[in-house]
């Protein structure tokens, strides 16, 4: 959590507490970029596009919304618009499996890789109002008012979005466990 303290020092022009207040956030914003977008590069771009505006806009936040709300839109709404400017793609690196020593135990680790692959190609293909939706709720943790902050979306819109995109992702999770998705 920010200080209010250091959010009000970089308002007022305080450059050291603009860069540490922009570094207590940049984990956080490539989270969200890179569980929205799936592709490193483009979980950086858009976090560094995050960051500057952050960084350019301090003066416009203002404390009726929490500056975690208020940064979780700023991102999301760049991982939006880049993600409909461009189509998502896979990175190769990402399927290679390396196996290590035998100490591990390998077959649990390999049928944990594929749980964790289908869980994001499940994600994937929820459309993309439910998928950011998951992703602010599960991966970044925010309750249902912070995303409908976030999102500037009405709370029964956020909680009904969430309904459906759970059994989305559980009837798809159910057909990768029968053997495959057809379609």
């Amino acid at each position: 959590m920010v200080e209010q303290g250091l959010i009000r020092a970089a308002q007022a022009g305080d450059r050291d507490a603009l860069i540490t207040l922009l570094r207590e956030i940049e984990g956080h914003v490539y989270k969200t970029a890179f569980y929205i977008l799936h592709n490193e590069q483009d979980a950086l771009d858009a976090s560094q596009e995050a960051l500057i505006r952050v960084y350019t806009k301090i003066g416009s936040y203002e404390e009726k919304a929490q500056f975690k709300t208020w940064v979780q839109r700023i991102v999301t709404n760049i991982c939006i618009d880049k993600f409909r400017r461009t189509k998502p793609t896979v990175s190769i690196d990402e399927h290679e499996m390396v196996f290590q020593d035998n100490k591990h135990n390998v077959e649990r680790e390999v049928l944990s890789g594929y749980l964790a692959e289908d869980i994001r190609e499940a994600i994937d293909q929820l459309p993309e109002h439910h998928r950011t939706v998951i992703v602010l709720r599960y991966l970044q943790d925010f309750s249902y008012n912070e995303i409908a902050d976030c999102l500037d979306l009405p709370l029964n819109t956020v909680k009904s979005y969430l309904f459906r995109a759970r059994q989305q992702l559980q009837n798809r999770l159910q057909e990768y466990q029968k053997g495959g998705v057809s379609g």
